[in-house]
């Protein structure tokens, strides 16, 4: 039982101390300076009396007395840390307004990324260096891209943002923030009333051309429609053509036997005549009273 209540007793006891000690020793650790954590992406500027007396930029454990010397121990106290962001950031301007050759009001969209590659210039060199680089990068894209031709401001983005980002470049490295890449991502008309007008045209080439599209299918289906035409007129006139040359020459064929052409033709006279729709009274032979008879009968009589 003394065993067990001991290990209780122990046990306790290392928590109690663990708990409140050791962030206890760690804070009194880092106020003397014993040690700073570096995170990743970040540096240490320590500054003592406005003199900056040393940088830590590796991530990971330093201890100061090593990297600092004696200064280490005071440095927190006396001085203090300046903590810098070194990761890539990146920007956008929206509508940075320029003219084109032509006079027409134009705005250009602008992406640029940036870091700082000098930490001691961009904390003691400019008070602002993002906000002054931003300001930079608008000055550069209006002066270097105003008065350019409307058709290359609308294509030739990349050359552009060469040419912003050689402009800027060397005044953003003086306070220890570099350029990275720059991109124009949007050239925009800023005059409503052009984009209206611009709209307008849009609209009225879109029927201009459907009306063509139309116009031209029509004129194809006539085109067609008229050969067509052509070619099957041509061909009822070679079958009128050739009609009467069969029929002379099957007449001609028949015409070599004169009982045949004979019988032909007594066929066909019967055949014109019945279909004619004549009435026909035939007489016996030797009758010539039924013949007197029916034509006085067939005689228009006259009324007194």
């Amino acid at each position: 039982m003394e065993t067990l209540a001991q290990t209780i007793v122990w046990t306790g006891t290392s928590f109690v101390f663990f708990f409140f000690a050791v962030p206890i020793v760690k804070l009194f650790a880092r106020i003397f300076g014993v040690y700073a954590i570096v995170e990743e992406g970040k540096c240490h500027i320590y500054v003592l009396f406005g003199k900056v007396i040393g940088i830590l930029d590796e991530p990971g454990l330093s201890f100061l007395w090593l990297s600092l010397g004696w200064q280490g121990f005071i440095v927190n106290w006396l001085g203090r840390c300046e903590v810098v962001d070194m990761r890539l950031d990146q920007q956008y301007l929206r509508s940075q307004p320029v003219n084109s050759e032509e006079g027409a009001p134009m705005g250009i969209g602008i992406w640029y990324e940036m870091y700082i590659s000098d930490p001691v210039a961009y904390l003691f060199k400019n008070s602002d260096p993002q906000g002054s680089l931003a300001a930079n990068v608008s000055n550069a894209t209006v002066r270097c891209l105003s008065n350019m031709p409307l058709e290359d401001m609308l294509e030739t983005r990349h050359a552009m943002s060469q040419a912003v980002r050689d402009e800027v470049s060397p005044k953003s490295n003086e306070w220890g923030y570099k350029l990275g890449s720059v991109y124009i991502r949007k050239v925009h008309f800023r005059d409503v009333g052009m984009i209206r007008q611009i709209e307008e045209k849009v609209v009225n080439r879109l029927r201009q051309v459907t009306s063509a599209i139309k116009q031209d299918g029509v004129n194809q289906v006539s085109i067609i429609t008229s050969t067509a035409e052509r070619q099957a007129a041509i061909e009822f006139a070679r079958a009128s053509a050739m009609h009467p040359l069969i029929v002379g020459a099957a007449l001609k064929e028949i015409c070599q036997d004169a009982d045949v052409a004979e019988a032909m033709f007594e066929i066909l006279e019967n055949e014109r005549i019945l279909q004619g729709g004549a009435k026909l009274s035939i007489i016996p032979p030797g009758k010539e009273i039924l013949t007197q008879m029916l034509a006085t009968t067939a005689l228009p009589r006259k009324v007194g």
